[in-house]
């Protein structure tokens, strides 16, 4: 992972009271607040300063969320090929229930919404699926249909 992807990442220490770098870029860029100046006001040079702060944090945390996902589709390319190869199912639906259960807690952990982690994992798990479907047709191989196959339209 480049270095860009790992500098500015912690937001915590810059927002009072924050936790934790889940809040959306929208939700820090555009939430009013109780005390804000009117629109159209300028705002202070410490605020645009602590703005471009979180934006490039936000950047930062994009480019290794990019860079992770790459890495855990190479992981789940080669599981895709040995799936093919063995003619084994394209889904694995008690080991996704395990992912999500594990998921969940790892969201309760990092103070994000679990309903959010789920739905991101569903999505990325989806596009697991739809891969070793290609995958195993480049190959020649029809991968096992399992009852409980989830498609992207699910």
């Amino acid at each position: 992972m480049p270095a860009e992807a790992v500098k500015h990442v912690s937001v915590a220490s810059t927002l009072p009271g924050m936790t934790s770098p889940h809040v959306s870029r929208d939700a820090l860029e555009d939430r009013p607040t109780g005390n804000a100046p009117p629109t159209g006001s300028v705002p202070s040079a410490e605020a645009l300063a602590l703005l471009t702060s979180l934006r490039a944090s936000i950047d930062n945390l994009d480019a290794a969320v990019v860079h992770l996902l790459a890495e855990r589709f190479k992981c789940t390319q080669k599981v895709g090929e040995l799936k093919a190869r063995e003619g084994m199912p394209a889904s694995d639906p008690a080991r996704e229930a395990q992912q999500i259960e594990r998921l969940h807690r790892l969201a309760r952990e990092a103070d994000l919404d679990p309903v959010f982690a789920e739905r991101f994992l569903n999505f990325v798990v989806a596009e697991v699926i739809r891969h070793h479907r290609a995958q195993a047709g480049r190959l020649g191989a029809r991968l096992e249909e399992h009852p409980e196959d989830r498609s992207i339209e699910d």
